[in-house]
C-alpha cells in the first residue's frame, strides 16, 4: 500500500555493518550505564528500580513512530512523484541567433561590440549539459567576476517539488512587441528613478511615460480603462497593487523585533547618479569587471522613489522583507514606548487549529517560532526552483545586454532584430539625450548580477514567502494606523485613503522588491510576473505535503493567489 514500508527492501551489507557496529556501541554504552546506576545505589541514591521510560507517554510506540515517521516521508515522495512532469519550452532565440545575442553571457570574454566569444560560451554550455563539477571549473571567464551558483540548479530538496517539476513559459524574445515593451519600460523606469511617489499625479516624465507606453501593441503592465496612467504605472499585476500607495506598509512600518523597534530608514544613492552609460565601462563589466565602493547619501530616508526600491532590493537578505512583514503582523499593535508580554497580532487564518482552543495555544507548531521558520524555508526552495529555469532552462539576456543591443543597432554598429517599437519609443530618445548613449541606465555600479535574467530569484522568493504569509493570517484584516513618508523622506506621517488589508499589502511588498529589480535596470516585467506565481506553487506545495506531519485537527491553509482565484488546502 502507498505510503506504507516495504517488507521486503532489503538493508545492504555496509548498512547491516552500521547496524551492527551501533547495536555494540550501544550495548556498550548500556553496561557502563548500568554499573553506573548500580553505583549509585551503593552511595544509597536512587538505583535502576527508579530509572522511569517515556514508552507509556504518547499515542505510539517506539516502532510504531519510527514507521509512522518513514511512512509520512515516503507518502510526501510518491506525491510528488507522481506529479505530472511539466515541459520546459525555450524562445527558441538561442538556436535562432549564431551569435547569441539574446541570451546571457555576462562575465564571458566578448568582443567590442559586446557579442560574447562564442568558445567561452561553449564552455559554459558544456558545464550545463555535463553537470560534471570539473566542467563548471573550467568554464572560460573574462575579466574574473565569477558565474552566481549555476550549479544549484541540479541541487534536491527534502520538502515540497523537485526543481525540476514546476516550469514557466518561454520569455519573451528581443524581436517581439512584448519583449520591446518590456524594455521601453525599463527605459523610462531609469528616467524617473527619482520622481517621488507622491508626485506622479503632476510629474512631466510620468506623463510622457505614460504617453510612451499607451503607444505599444504589447504591454502587459497594469491598466486602468485600458491605459497606463500615473496611478497604474510601474506597478504590480495584482488588484491590490493598485490600492493606495504605491509602497507597501511592510516596508515603510516600524519593525517590532523583539525588543527593538526599528524604523525603516535606508541609506540610499544621491539623485541622478547612473552607471554603465557609456560604452567602455559597459563592455569592461559585460566581460566581468568588478567595479569598487560607491557612494551613499549621508541622511537616511523612507523609500520614497525609484532609485531608493532599487538600492534596497541591492542589499536585502533576499527573504528580508518577508520576514519584516511577519514581525510586523505578529506585533502589529506594538509601539517604542510600550509593551506587552502577550503582544496582539494580526488575527490569523481561519484554518490555524489554535485559533478556537481553550486550552492550548502554538508555538514550535501553528505559532511564532513555526511561521519564522516557514518563510526561511520557503526562500531556500524558491531558489532552487528559479535557478533551475534560469542556467539550465532559458538563459534569457539581462536588459543592461539588451541595451547594448539598442545601442549598436542606433548607432548602425550591427544589425539585430530588435523591436521596431522600443528602437522609436521616446524612451529611447529621452535617455540618449540625457546620457549621450542608448545604453539602459543601471542603479549598480556591477549592473547585474552574473545569472540569467529569466526567472527572477527575488520574485520567486516573494512568491514562495508571501503565499506562507496569507496562508498564515487572515488577509481581509485592515492594517491599523498606515503611514507614508513626507516629502523629504525622513519622517511617516498618517496615511489616509482606501483601507489597506494584509492581503493587498503582501501582494504589494512582493512587487515592490521584484520590481524594485526592474527599477535598477537588471530585470523585466516578466521576469516579476512569472516568477511570483512560480513561487506560489512552491510554497503550496510545502503547506500540502506539511498537513500529514501534524497532530493537530482541522489545519487548513486558505490562499487568494496572485491571479485573484482562492484555495484551501
Amino acid at each position: 500500500m502507498d505510503g506504507e514500508p516495504d517488507p521486503n527492501e532489503k538493508t545492504s551489507s555496509s548498512e547491516s555493518s552500521r547496524e551492527s557496529l551501533s547495536r555494540r556501541k550501544f550495548l556498550g554504552k548500556l553496561g557502563k550505564t548500568a554499573a553506573t546506576v548500580a553505583g549509585l545505589g551503593a552511595l544509597g541514591l536512587p538505583g535502576l528500580e527508579s530509572v522511569g521510560e517515556a514508552k507509556d507517554i504518547g499515542p505510539l510506540t517506539p516502532d510504531g513512530r519510527r514507521d509512522d515517521a518513514y511512512r509520512i516521508r515516503r507518502k510526501g515522495a510518491l506525491f510528488e512523484s507522481r506529479q505530472k512532469l511539466p515541459q520546459h519550452p525555450t524562445n527558441g532565440e538561442e538556436d535562432l541567433y549564431p551569435n547569441k545575442i539574446a541570451n546571457f553571457s555576462k562575465g564571458l570574454p566578448h568582443n567590442s561590440l559586446g557579442e560574447v566569444d562564442l568558445a567561452a560560451y561553449a564552455t559554459l554550455i558544456k558545464a550545463l549539459k555535463s553537470g560534471k563539477p570539473a566542467d563548471f571549473e573550467a568554464i572560460t571567464l573574462g575579466l574574473g567576476n565569477k558565474l552566481t551558483n549555476p550549479q544549484s540548479g541540479l541541487a534536491f530538496d527534502m520538502e515540497g517539488p523537485d526543481s525540476h517539476q514546476l516550469a514557466i513559459p518561454p520569455a519573451p524574445t528581443i524581436a517581439s512587441a512584448q519583449g520591446g515593451g518590456e524594455l521601453t519600460e525599463l527605459y523610462w523606469m531609469a528616467l524617473a528613478r527619482d520622481v517621488n511617489f507622491l508626485d506622479y499625479d503632476t510629474d512631466p516624465t510620468i506623463a510622457a511615460a505614460c504617453t510612451d507606453l499607451n503607444k505599444l501593441t504589447d504591454f502587459l503592465g497594469p491598466n486602468s480603462g485600458g491605459s497606463v496612467t500615473p496611478d497604474t504605472i510601474f506597478r504590480g499585476n495584482t488588484a491590490g497593487d493598485l490600492v493606495g500607495p504605491y509602497i507597501s506598509q511592510f516596508l515603510w512600518l516600524n519593525v517590532p523585533l523583539g525588543a527593538l523597534s526599528i524604523p525603516q530608514l535606508i541609506y540610499t544613492v544621491p539623485a541622478g547618479t547612473d552607471y554603465l552609460t557609456d560604452f567602455s565601462s559597459w563592455l569592461q563589466v559585460q566581460n566581468g569587471f568588478k567595479p569598487g565602493a560607491y557612494n551613499l547619501d549621508s541622511t537616511p530616508r523612507y523609500v520614497s522613489n525609484l532609485r531608493d526600491m532599487a538600492e534596497w532590493v541591492h542589499m536585502d537578505a533576499l527573504y528580508q522583507a518577508y520576514l519584516t512583514a511577519c514581525v510586523i503582523l505578529l506585533g502589529i499593535n506594538a509601539t517604542a514606548t510600550s509593551r506587552n508580554p502577550f503582544p496582539t497580532t494580526a488575527p490569523l487564518d481561519a484554518g490555524n487549529p489554535y485559533l478556537h482552543s481553550a486550552t492550548q495555544s502554538g508555538f514550535g507548531t501553528f505559532g511564532v517560532p513555526h511561521i519564522l521558520t516557514l518563510v526561511t524555508e520557503a526562500a531556500t526552495r524558491a531558489l532552487k526552483a528559479v535557478w533551475y529555469q534560469k542556467w539550465f532552462v532559458h538563459r534569457r539576456l539581462r536588459p543592461e545586454a539588451f541595451g547594448g543591443l539598442v545601442q549598436n543597432v542606433m548607432t548602425a554598429a550591427a544589425t539585430y532584430p530588435v523591436n521596431g517599437e522600443l528602437i522609436g519609443s521616446d524612451a529611447v530618445a529621452q535617455t540618449f539625450n540625457a546620457n549621450g548613449t542608448y545604453l539602459l541606465p543601471q542603479a549598480f555600479p556591477e549592473g547585474c548580477p552574473t545569472h540569467p535574467s529569466y526567472g527572477q530569484g527575488h520574485g520567486t522568493v516573494a512568491g514562495a514567502c508571501v503565499t506562507i504569509l496569507k496562508a498564515w493570517f487572515d488577509e481581509s484584516f485592515i492594517i491599523p494606523n498606515p503611514v507614508v513618508p513626507s516629502a523629504d523622506g525622513t519622517t511617516l506621517n498618517a496615511y489616509s485613503g482606501p483601507a489597506l488589508t494584509v492581503g493587498n499589502e503582501l501582494n504589494k511588498v512582493a512587487a515592490n522588491i521584484a520590481i524594485g529589480r526592474n527599477a535598477a535596470g537588471i530585470h523585466y516585467r516578466s521576469d516579476y510576473w512569472e516568477s511570483v506565481k512560480l513561487g506560489e506553487q512552491i510554497a503550496i506545495d510545502m503547506l500540502t505535503e506539511s498537513k500529514a506531519c501534524f497532530n493537530e485537527a482541522d489545519i487548513g491553509f486558505t490562499i487568494t493567489k496572485f491571479d485573484g482565484t482562492t484555495i484551501t488546502i
